[in-house]
């Protein structure tokens, strides 16, 4: 039995992590939190934390943690820098889960984004476009930004360099050397992403269509089971489903 702190219960990720985990009987919620709750008081009932608050509570709990040699699965994006370097401090002393999409079809995507990219060469202009419910509040989401960063790896690329937010005014035109974003908000879209790779004469798109939440509770569920079990380090969702 592993036993789960949730934090961030309140939201949206957070109450389908409770209703997933209820249907599984190999994990117990012992606790959940949210703004106003203690953590540090009852820290010690778990196995594993799983952080679905806000980027600047992460660190926070991140320590806490690491205090208390507990387990830690990262769903919150948006961290600045030194939120990230705080965070990534606490590796050496606990095992953490930090992903940026729990979903196994979005990490599908993570894998044959790279291999894409690999394959089509610098031939092709690289776009990601995602679209998130009007209530989200940061953007680029966290699982275009992975997209970004497997795209800036692959073509060896500098993001801060490359990176376009949309486009206005008189731009000039496309060069080879960058890659687009583009953010859309509206709705109660749950999570969708498309990867467009477009040469001259053809055009590669990849896409992931959330329509349920439940897809990356229960991988966040699933990271928790494994990670109890890990020794101290930063992993990923790749690592979980034995995709490196």
């Amino acid at each position: 039995m592993t036993r789960v702190i949730i934090t961030g219960s309140k939201g949206r990720m957070g109450q389908m992590l409770a209703a997933c985990a209820a249907r599984n009987p190999e994990l117990k919620v012992v606790w959940q939190i949210d703004i106003g709750d203690e953590l540090s008081s009852v820290i010690d009932r778990c196995d594993v934390v799983i952080d679905f608050s806000f980027h600047d509570a992460t660190p926070g709990v991140a320590q806490l943690c690491a205090e208390h040699h507990k387990a830690l699965v990262i769903g919150t994006t948006g961290h600045s820098e030194p939120e990230k370097t705080a965070i990534r401090a606490h590796a050496a002393a606990i095992p953490m889960v930090w992903a940026s999409n729990y979903s196994t079809g979005v990490n599908t995507l993570f894998w044959l984004t790279q291999k894409a990219a690999e394959i089509l060469g610098t031939g092709f202009d690289l776009e990601v476009v995602e679209m998130h419910h009007r209530l989200k509040k940061d953007a680029p989401s966290g699982t275009a930004t992975t997209l970004l960063e497997i795209l800036g790896d692959v073509r060896k690329l500098q993001l801060k360099e490359a990176l376009r937010h949309g486009r206005e005014g008189i731009v000039g035109e496309r060069t080879h050397d960058e890659i687009g974003m583009h953010a859309i908000r509206g709705g109660d879209v749950v999570g969708d992403h498309t990867v467009i790779f477009a040469g001259n004469g053809e055009r590669v798109e990849l896409t992931h269509k959330a329509s349920s939440r439940e897809t990356f509770a229960n991988g966040a569920l699933r990271a928790a089971q494994w990670v109890v079990n890990q020794k101290p380090g930063i992993f990923d969702m790749q690592d979980v489903l034995g995709l490196k």
